[in-house]
C-alpha cells in the first residue's frame, strides 16, 4: 500500500488534536473529490514499517486523541489487508486513543458479510475502528456547515454500539 500524506495535530477529520493517514487507492471517484491524485494506487511513497513506526510514535502526547484513516480509501481490499495489521498495532500500543475511519462506501451495502468491498479483513478493521464516516462525497449535496463530513448523505456511526446492536447507530 502507498499513502498520500500524514497530517499530525489535525483537528478537522474527527475531534480533538489527530495524527491523519491519507491512503492511496480509490476506485470511488467522487465527482468533487478533494483529492483525486490519490485515487491512484501508486500515488505516494510506500507505507511500510519505518511510517508506521513514526505514526504510532505521533500519538504518544497526551494532547493527541487518536489517528484518523482516509485517503485515497481505506476500504479498498487492498489497503484493508496492510491496515488491519498497523490498527492492532495501534490498539496494542495506544489502548486510549481513539480510531476514525472515513470511507466512500456504504456500512450496511459494501462493508458487511456480502457486500462488495467485505474481505477476510474487514471485520477486524470495523472492529478497530470507533467511528466510521461513511457514504460517497455527493457534490450536490455539499455542505460546509456540517461537522466532519463534506455532503449530507455521510453519516458519522458509532461503530462498537453498531457492531453490538446488529443496526447503524449514529455517533452523538
Amino acid at each position: 500500500m502507498n499513502f498520500a500524506g500524514i497530517k499530525y495535530c489535525d483537528v478537522a477529520n474527527g475531534p480533538g488534536c489527530r495524527t491523519v493517514l491519507f491512503v492511496s487507492g480509490c476506485r470511488n471517484r467522487c465527482k468533487g473529490c478533494f483529492q483525486p491524485q490519490t485515487w491512484d494506487f501508486g500515488y505516494g511513497d510506500p507505507f511500510d514499517e519505518a511510517v508506521e513506526n513514526e505514526i504510532l510514535d505521533s500519538l504518544a502526547p497526551d494532547y493527541v486523541q487518536g489517528l484518523t484513516l482516509l485517503g485515497g480509501e481505506p476500504f479498498e481490499p487492498e489497503n484493508q489487508a496492510v491496515l488491519l495489521p498497523f490498527l492492532r498495532r495501534v490498539r496494542e500500543r495506544w489502548p486510549g486513543k481513539d480510531v476514525w475511519a472515513f470511507t466512500g462506501y456504504v456500512y450496511e451495502d459494501d462493508l458487511v458479510d456480502g457486500g462488495r468491498k467485505h474481505t477476510a479483513d474487514t471485520d477486524g478493521m470495523l472492529t478497530l475502528i470507533d467511528v466510521l464516516v461513511d457514504g460517497p462525497f455527493v457534490e450536490e449535496k455539499r455542505n460546509l456547515m456540517l461537522k466532519f463530513r463534506g455532503s449530507e448523505n455521510q453519516r458519522i456511526i458509532d461503530m462498537p454500539r453498531t457492531l453490538v446492536s446488529g443496526e447503524v447507530v449514529l455517533a452523538d
